[in-house]
């Protein structure tokens, strides 16, 4: 399936095949692709936690507006964000830039310091909305993959954040949770599968200079 034709295909499902559950190979692809995604700085300020348990999901949906794809869905995908990033979290950073390019000191000390420079001067919230945003592009690559492997998928921020970190110990791994992706298989009765797509139109959005 083309790019295009897979976007076309996707849409925000509403109601999943419990009784279907994604190949490991499809979750793998996916991993994968979320560890891809572009961020700012290549710095990767994001982990994604994958559950695949259904008590756990049922206890899920009760932090998510009760909606129902989080306990039908075969897998939940939670986008979450480090709790800090920091001197270390940078360093880390180059020290792999380092061993996996072999690229040398003189050329990595001044962006590595300038980047420790920036970020130990910014507040606290400035660099949690950066990294939030950082979740939001792995949602987009994330979307984009599931459509071209027919992987159904529903995006959601609507849930309780602070009872997911609680739920799962995501303090413990220094993470708190930003987006949530269920995925799957919809279900054949899901009405929602045949609605056709309601957008601007194409001259209505796109500005072409030149």
């Amino acid at each position: 399936m083309g790019n295009i034709k897979a976007l076309e295909w996707r849409y925000a499902t509403k109601k999943f095949d419990s009784e279907k559950i994604l190949p490991s190979e499809k979750i793998d692809i996916l991993k994968k692709a979320f560890n891809l995604t572009a961020t700012s700085y290549g710095l990767q300020p994001i982990k994604m936690v994958v559950v695949e348990n259904k008590k756990i999901q049922e206890k899920l949906k009760g932090y998510s507006m009760n909606q129902q794809q989080v306990s039908t869905a075969s897998h939940i995908l939670i986008i979450c964000i480090e709790k800090e990033v920091g001197s270390e979290f940078i360093e880390d950073y180059f020290t792999r830039v380092k061993s996996i390019r072999k690229t040398p000191d003189e050329v990595l000390t001044p962006f590595k310091e300038f980047l420790v420079n920036d970020f130990n001067s910014k507040p606290y919230n400035e660099i949690t909305l950066w990294s939030v945003n950082q979740a939001y592009l792995a949602l987009g690559t994330l979307l984009t993959v599931c459509a071209t492997e027919e992987i159904d998928a529903c995006p959601m921020e609507g849930f309780e954040p602070e009872k997911y970190d609680e739920y799962l110990n995501l303090g413990e791994h220094n993470l708190k949770s930003v987006l949530v992706l269920p995925v799957g298989y919809r279900a054949e009765d899901d009405q929602f599968s045949s609605f056709k797509k309601v957008r601007r139109p194409l001259e209505d959005v796109i500005i072409e200079i030149g």
